[in-house]
């Protein structure tokens, strides 16, 4: 058992704690106690979670005196939607769910961003406890209090900043993982580095491959991975500035989810690991970077096992042209103009609208 690791979010009257440990989950009704005002939580998941830690986290609240009650909600990105928004909502109001009492969101990304969006909406403003179970979710989309659904029109383009009350991010439960779904997740993790930690990503060069088995090493990836997300959203909640560098990667990469139907083709961390590569790609054909910036990132994705190039995608993806009119609705975009965060090299990222249609139909090209 390891020790839990406490990264704390100082956001004032907002603040809250993610803990990052062993065990965390079965010891979630002695954690989760001293928020409530009545025992009693409303918890929303999904199939896939539900058949695996629903029945264990319950069992924890029942020992801690906490009643509980469930929903379960279709696995996949499907989930985050209107429909299922509504029905997420209605059921937390059959429920009798207050202002004064917790939402418990267990599940990966798409719970917990749907739950959140839930939660901020529901009465104005509900609590709300994070607890991810996946890699993905634990460094990334727990963190920080970006809530949303997806739209026809895009990723994440319907939400609300609703910051949760605590995460419980429990390196136990990631064992359950899939091969693929972790290493999506360890897309997340490498863009930490990329961003704004040269170090990081050389101890990630040297410990990535380790992580599925070390719990230690991996403890000490998400510590870290949340701990530089803090310090950014502690600095830029609501993303006027430094917290745009979050997105190193994802431009490209929910164009491509929404070029692949937001299906299995295409997993939300494999999209961010070929947009990371082709950002590095664009950076340096643009002249903002060496060579050997781009060449690193795609050497660590291959040494990892994650796709970098636009060819391993399986499947047709529509022209150059067609990606980029995809691009356009991603919520950088000012006055109509793409906004990419780039690289000056590894660890220095920054954001930058002088990326022209010819060199990305470039790098696209290149990438096929």
């Amino acid at each position: 058992m390891l020790d839990p690791v406490t990264v704390h979010v100082p956001l004032g009257d907002r603040a809250y704690d993610v803990r990052i440990g062993s065990g965390l989950l079965a010891d979630a009704g002695n954690q989760i106690a001293p928020l409530l005002a009545r025992p009693r939580v409303a918890i929303v998941t999904d199939a896939t979670v539900a058949g695996l830690h629903l029945e264990p986290l319950r069992a924890a609240l029942t020992a801690a005196g906490i009643a509980s009650q469930a929903l379960v909600l279709p696995s996949g990105e499907g989930t985050k939607s209107w429909p299922h928004l509504q029905s997420c909502v209605e059921w937390l109001l059959e429920q009798k769910v207050e202002r004064r009492d917790v939402v418990v969101a267990l599940g990966g990304g798409v719970i917990g961003d749907l739950v959140g969006f839930a939660a901020a909406i529901l009465r104005r403003g509900v609590r709300f406890v994070q607890l991810p179970t996946t890699l993905l979710a634990q460094v990334d989309s727990s963190v920080g209090g970006k809530t949303g659904i997806n739209s026809g029109h895009g990723k994440n383009l319907v939400g609300a900043f609703h910051q949760p009350s605590l995460v419980l991010a429990d390196i136990d439960v990631l064992d359950t993982l899939s091969p693929r779904d972790f290493l999506a997740g360890y897309g997340e993790v490498a863009k930490y580095g990329l961003l704004g930690d040269a170090e990081f990503f050389a101890w990630l060069e040297e410990n990535g491959p380790r992580l599925r088995d070390d719990k230690a090493l991996r403890q000490n990836a998400v510590a870290h991975s949340v701990a530089m997300k803090a310090g950014i959203v502690t600095r830029d909640e609501t993303e006027q500035g430094e917290r745009a560098l979050l997105n190193l990667g994802h431009t490209f990469g929910h164009a491509l989810e929404a070029a692949t139907g937001y299906s299995d083709r295409l997993l939300h961390g494999e999209g961010v690991a070929i947009g990371c590569a082709l950002a590095f790609d664009l950076s340096a054909r643009m002249g903002l970077c060496a060579q050997e910036a781009p060449s690193r990132v795609l050497a660590h994705l291959r040494q990892m096992g994650l796709p970098a190039r636009l060819s391993e995608i399986t499947g047709a993806l529509p022209d150059d042209t067609a990606l980029i009119a995809l691009m356009g609705q991603d919520k950088k975009v000012v006055d109509g103009q793409l906004r990419f965060v780039l690289a000056r090299g590894i660890g220095e990222a920054f954001v930058s609208d002088a990326a022209t249609a010819d060199v990305l139909k470039t790098v696209l090209r290149e990438a096929r």
